[in-house]
């Protein structure tokens, strides 16, 4: 059909390598790389997580400046701003990978229908996963609710080898509307390092030096045991489908790990996906129904890292510094909001939201609804983490509580440091909140 100019609008693929939507696009003809700032996505992201889209979008501007092009980037209503750019370059086709949360995909459908109207097509082309929401199915047709079949039929279904990236190609200039947005990072926050050379960096230098221990070590946060990726991956600025690739050169406990957590994240995308109202409610209705209390000076401790409980401030003042927290320190301070507290989970997910970079919505809120019980695979309710039992586990030399709650840095045990002045007592009884969490969860069995 012979040359046309297309649009390549970048989402969550914030890369050059292993991007088949990019790769389609320049077989078109001249190729427009854009980037919407969509007003209702950036406020709804907190300024963490905007300063890391910012400075990723810089590092992929940088990207296709070594190969010739750049990065445009507007801000509005991705429906509008689309059919404009797309419009003012002739495009004929508009090229993106797949989104598949709830959000993306109305917007995506209303952006078509407009492209439609004007004789433009949208090819969607890959996705964020390694296989795309909705595919792995039982046999009886429907979605798993649980993973270990999941990662089974995940595994078994598999999954196309990644793309080299393009090393030239013909691109547009089309420098209209505003600039890239600055990375403004939040004042203490310690900016990690961003962009697609450095989580490739980040993958080599683990696979080679920590992933054979990563079975045994995930689960220690006073270790530096895990990839770091998560924000990449949130990002795309490394795809699945390349861990996955390099993970099949590897052998041993470590690397099963690893590509069963990859399996985790594409389990509860599928799920979010198959049920669409979980990014906000309950997949098990009846948790609705239990007695929570209401948010108040104790919601603000946990947020503050002021609980008394060494592990848990640790986590909070982590996430607060750093944007990120361990997983293990997640679920432990997960358990405290809704088990200790008894605070719904949709506090702690909003939270979580507003301050972590790595913010993925299908797995911030089924992990959250895991840890509550009132998610696929949930943890049974009785399951009530012991947050100093937890520490003395995970931190058994107290390095991460030392690190992150300096006034406990000279107790002789900072799991149990007992009255130390400018550190908080308990704000709660464990032992007794335990009992009045497993009352209440009986309450609504009947």
């Amino acid at each position: 059909m012979g040359r046309v100019t297309s649009l390549l609008w970048f989402r969550r693929d914030l890369r050059l390598g292993d991007n088949p939507a990019l790769r389609l696009a320049l077989e078109d003809g001249p190729v427009l790389p854009l980037f919407v700032v969509d007003p209702r996505l950036w406020r709804a992201s907190g300024a963490p997580r905007r300063a890391y889209l910012a400075a990723s979008l810089r590092s992929l501007d940088a990207g296709l400046r070594s190969i010739g092009g750049s990065l445009s980037v507007t801000e509005g209503d991705p429906r509008r701003r689309i059919v404009e750019a797309a419009r003012a370059v002739g495009a004929d086709r508009v090229h993106a990978a797949a989104d598949y949360a709830p959000y993306g995909r109305r917007r995506d459908e209303a952006v078509e229908e407009t492209l439609a109207a004007e004789g433009i097509e949208l090819v969607r082309t890959g996705s964020p996963y390694a296989v795309a929401p909705g595919r792995v199915l039982n046999q009886a047709g429907d979605p798993y609710r649980v993973f270990t079949p999941f990662s089974k039929a995940w595994a078994d279904h598999g999954w196309r080898g990644p793309v080299a990236a393009p090393t030239g190609g013909e691109w547009l200039r089309h420098r209209e509307g505003e600039d890239l947005p600055a990375a403004d990072w939040p004042d203490g926050l310690r900016p990690p390092p961003v962009g697609e050379e450095a989580a490739r960096a980040r993958w080599r230098e683990f696979a080679a030096e920590q992933l054979g221990d990563y079975a045994d070590d995930r689960n220690r946060p006073d270790l530096d045991s895990t990839s770091r990726l998560s924000p990449a991956l949130r990002w795309g600025e490394i795809h699945p489908r390349t861990l996955l690739a390099d993970l099949g050169r590897h052998h041993g406990p470590g690397a099963a790990t690893f590509r069963s957590e990859l399996a985790w994240r594409e389990f509860y995308a599928d799920v979010l996906f198959h049920h669409p109202h979980t990014a906000r409610d309950y997949l098990r209705p009846e948790f609705s129904g239990m007695e929570y209390d209401d948010p108040g000076p104790l919601l603000e401790a946990w947020k503050e890292g002021r609980t008394g409980f060494p592990i848990v401030d640790a986590g909070m003042r982590q996430l607060l510094a750093t944007g990120w927290m361990h997983n293990r320190v997640r679920m432990i301070v997960a358990s405290f909001l809704v088990k200790d507290l008894h605070l719904e989970w949709q506090h702690g997910a909003r939270h979580f939201m507003q301050h972590l970079i790595d913010g993925d919505l299908a797995s911030n809120q089924h992990g959250w609804q895991w840890v509550a019980g009132s998610g696929t695979d949930a943890a049974p309710y009785f399951r009530v983490f012991n947050p100093t039992t937890q520490g003395r586990s995970f931190d058994p030399d107290a390095a991460y509580v030392r690190r992150w709650v300096p006034e406990l840095a000279d107790c002789a045990d900072p799991h149990e440091p007992g009255a130390v002045e400018g550190y908080p007592a308990p704000v709660i009884d464990h032992a007794a909140e335990r009992r009045e969490a497993l009352a209440r969860f009986e309450r609504i069995r009947g």
